[in-house]
């Protein structure tokens, strides 16, 4: 059974909604102060508290300040007359669940009561879900409670007894690499090696030759035999970043693998045969990759057994506070700092972000932050949110008279950016832009970005 708290310095108020409350089958009890009611959390912990807005020394936005302070997960219910309406749209930015207005009909306080109460139980069923999961399984950094992330562990918990290849698709910077990482953890292949490889850091003409080794004297410079990381992999699992980054020909070999566990060195002729688990990421469409002739249909249904999707973090703001003070405590850790306090302004601008660079961008802003916030409290221009990229783009389209120019313009501005951040050093810039470096030469040559041995970030 839940159990309500009334806080209201109106007594025949204040007993009325008590009786009203016991009669529809909750327990409930009552107080006149806001300063008893904190008292009562503290000692009791009640799963609702009702309160009126309006009392004498402590009034209701404290005591929802409190109450919240003390439990989070306490749902709130504000009472309010007619007049104090905008105070009531406070508390509810201030983590109060509804307010109603007074006076009130017994119905409408029992179906706003029902609501708070519901989504309470439905919070809690998850937290206990991803508490429970994540203490059985290996989950570590997967972060959220959004729906979305409850049903990604859902799947990771069904793949623990799978030797599937899965296909993990999403933006540059959502987690992909961390989803292989608790697939590959949480399987009987977790005490063997769990190999990484960015395809598209790989030049074309040494893919081969990394993947799957090469013989000695195959081509100048082979002066010895290389086992290739399939070989690494042995018993465990390789994990391909980019994988829509891969030439055809290593394409057809890994085609080959997938299908009889097969490779064959480069310059050998004699195959070989290893057990190695496949798991792919991308983010790039790759069945428009299949249609454009760059990427093999039979190799994609190959790959594709099951697709795990990681959304952008702008479709499931909803878990930024976790992440924040996940990345918080991490980074105030590896910098030996003080963990500092986020203040709610600073919230707030993370909550109403973008985030274009998704998880990576979040943990880099909040690490920028960390450095440079001052008195151990985070406020909004430490973060140094650049939203005002988003309305350049804007300004662009309009004169460019259309998208694919926008676009291309505003990704044009961007790569020339990172090159003169970084000084024109093409990995470094590639990394910080969340593409490979070939990627990156492909769309200096597209857009005409003529390289310089310096760039000067004042002068361009």
């Amino acid at each position: 059974m839940f159990t309500i708290l009334v806080v209201e310095d109106q007594k025949n108020m204040r007993e009325s909604l008590v009786i009203a409350l016991k009669r529809a089958g909750y327990k409930v009890t009552g107080v006149d102060n806001g300063e008893m009611a904190i008292q009562q959390q503290k000692e009791i912990g009640y799963d609702l508290i009702i309160v009126d807005l309006k009392m004498e020394a402590m009034d209701g936005l404290e005591v929802l300040s409190n109450v919240k302070e003390i439990n989070p997960s306490t749902e709130v219910i504000v009472m309010t007359a007619f007049g104090t309406i905008n105070s009531a749209i406070q508390a509810i930015r201030d983590g109060a669940y509804d307010y109603i207005t007074k006076p009130f009909h017994l119905p409408n306080m029992l179906s706003v009561i029902e609501r708070a109460l519901e989504k309470k139980r439905l919070s809690e069923k998850v937290n206990n879900l991803q508490k429970g999961t994540k203490e059985h399984y290996k989950f570590e950094g997967i972060i959220g409670n959004s729906p979305v992330m409850m049903r990604i562990l859902n799947i990771l918990v069904e793949l623990t007894n799978s030797e599937s290849t899965v296909l993990i698709t999403g933006e540059s910077g959502t987690g992909k690499e961390l989803v292989a990482r608790s697939i590959h953890n949480n399987s009987p292949r977790s005490n063997k090696p769990f190999v990484v490889v960015n395809c598209g850091a790989l030049p074309e003409y040494l893919q081969e030759s990394e993947f799957f080794g090469h013989a000695m004297g195959s081509f100048t410079g082979a002066v010895k035999d290389k086992k290739g990381l399939f070989f690494e992999a042995q018993g465990g699992t390789l994990f391909l970043d980019e994988i829509g980054e891969a030439s055809l020909s290593t394409q057809v070999k890994l085609l080959r693998f997938l299908q009889n566990g097969e490779i064959r060195k480069v310059g050998d002729n004699k195959p070989v045969f290893l057990d190695v688990r496949v798991i792919v990421a991308t983010n790039k469409d790759l069945e428009e990759s299949t249609k454009n002739g760059v990427f093999r249909k039979d190799l994609f249904y190959r790959l594709n057994v099951i697709r795990i999707h990681v959304p952008p973090l702008r479709e499931r703001k909803e878990d930024i506070p976790a992440l924040v003070n996940y990345f918080v405590n991490a980074c105030s850790h590896k910098l030996n700092k003080k963990i500092p306090e986020i203040s709610e302004t600073a919230m707030s601008s993370l909550l109403n972000y973008s985030w274009y660079g998704n998880i990576r961008e979040l943990e880099n802003v909040i690490e920028r932050a960390i450095t440079l916030s001052k008195n151990g409290r985070i406020m909004p221009a430490d973060l140094a949110l650049q939203e005002s990229l988003f309305h350049d783009s804007i300004d662009i389209l309009h004169d460019s008279g259309g998208i694919r120019a926008a676009l291309a313009q505003q990704e044009r501005k961007t790569i020339v950016e990172s090159l003169k951040k970084f000084a024109g050093n093409r990995k470094q810039a590639a990394n910080n832009l969340g593409i490979s470096t070939t990627t990156l030469w492909r769309k200096m040559k597209e857009y005409h970005i003529i390289p310089k041995i310096n760039y000067n970030v004042e002068n361009g």
